[in-house]
């Protein structure tokens, strides 16, 4: 055997070795596939029947400035890289965090289209990585064809994130009507809106356990005099520094509040395993620079943490189907070099 034929036998070795390494350390996925191909995709929720799922989308190819929500057919966006999902936002304004009504028939998602139809400027940041709280944004129910069928909020500034009971009776959601940005829940009719969360910091994307009687959520809690008053600068101006989360679970009535994270940095979008006593989340703690998102999996309480994900620098938002059986998750693996986020769906081996 030649030098050169050695040295290739050398590289394809350690190619497969290191190939074998990513999917031993994925174990819990198998069948992963790409269900949108351009922009940034992200915020996908499975239907209450695992078949669709809405999700938000800034793809330039198809004429968007900034996010708007879709309805994806699963199985035909899994089949062709070419599907495009029914629009079920008006196109104006700036959406977020949309979810399904148990009925199949409705979809609830935040958006700033009343206060003007252009997409909101995004904010000044000095270099920060700062998330922007735009006060237009109210939360709306639409039906498939997306046309409005209701709005469940009309209180003056941040009402965002929300999402459904299993039960299909209640409504999570953030909101800074009480000068903070707490979690609020509302009858699927937007009734007996009631704040449930009071410590100061950003309480957000709050998610139902299984079972509909309990919550989990990310929050930030500044301790110092000067993380306080920064805190208060920020949210003033409608911005928050997402940089420093932890996991927290409460009853849906906010009782027996619980940190389940004591990681450091940003944790957060989690969603609780099928079992009802773990809990899949997104975390950069284990980065030494910053911007390395990588799906973990937690207990309940606090214990037993395992890294799910290796791959790309970004993954983020799983989600498990209703039955258990798959993941859908946001990342930034195989686009080619860009900056696209895409929608992933995989087969979930426990």
């Amino acid at each position: 055997m030649t030098i050169n034929n050695s040295y290739r036998l050398s590289v394809i070795l350690a190619l497969l070795t290191v190939t074998s390494v990513f999917a031993q350390s994925e174990r819990h996925f198998k069948n992963i596939k790409m269900l949108t191909h351009g922009g940034d995709n992200a915020e996908a929720y499975f239907s209450f029947d695992g078949k669709y799922a809405s999700f938000q989308s800034n793809n330039e190819k198809w004429n968007l400035k900034c996010d708007q929500i879709f309805n994806l057919d699963i199985e035909k966006a899994s089949k062709d890289s070419t599907y495009k999902p029914n629009l079920i936002s008006t196109g104006k304004g700036r959406t977020t965090c949309s979810y399904y009504l148990k009925d199949g028939k409705h979809i609830i998602y935040a958006s700033t289209h009343k206060a003007a139809n252009e997409c909101p400027a995004p904010p000044e940041t000095n270099g920060k990585y700062l998330w922007a709280v735009y006060r237009s944004f109210d939360i709306f129910v639409a039906d498939l064809n997306g046309n409005i069928t209701k709005q469940l909020t009309e209180s003056d500034g941040y009402d965002a994130e929300a999402t459904v009971s299993p039960k299909g009776d209640k409504i999570v959601f953030t909101s800074d009507r009480s000068g903070d940005l707490e979690l609020w829940t509302m009858d699927i009719d937007g009734k007996n809106q009631t704040q449930i969360t009071f410590g100061l910091g950003y309480d957000g994307g709050a998610f139902f356990s299984p079972d509909g009687k309990k919550l989990v959520f990310r929050a930030s809690r500044p301790q110092t005099d000067k993380e306080i008053e920064e805190y208060k600068e920020l949210l003033s101006q409608g911005l928050v520094a997402p940089t420093s989360m932890e996991l927290y679970t409460c009853n849906v009535d906010g009782s027996n509040l619980k940190q389940i994270t004591k990681l450091g940095k940003a944790n957060w979008a989690p969603f609780y395993h099928p079992s009802g006593k773990k809990i899949i989340f997104s975390s950069n703690h284990h980065s030494a620079k910053g911007y390395d998102f990588q799906l973990f999996m937690i207990n309940d309480d606090g214990t037993k943490l395992e890294q799910i994900t290796n791959q790309s620098m970004f993954n983020a938002f799983p989600m498990f189907s209703p039955n258990g059986k798959k993941l859908i998750f946001s990342s930034n693996r195989n686009n080619g070099g860009t900056r696209d986020t895409n929608l992933f769906i995989a087969d979930w081996i426990d």
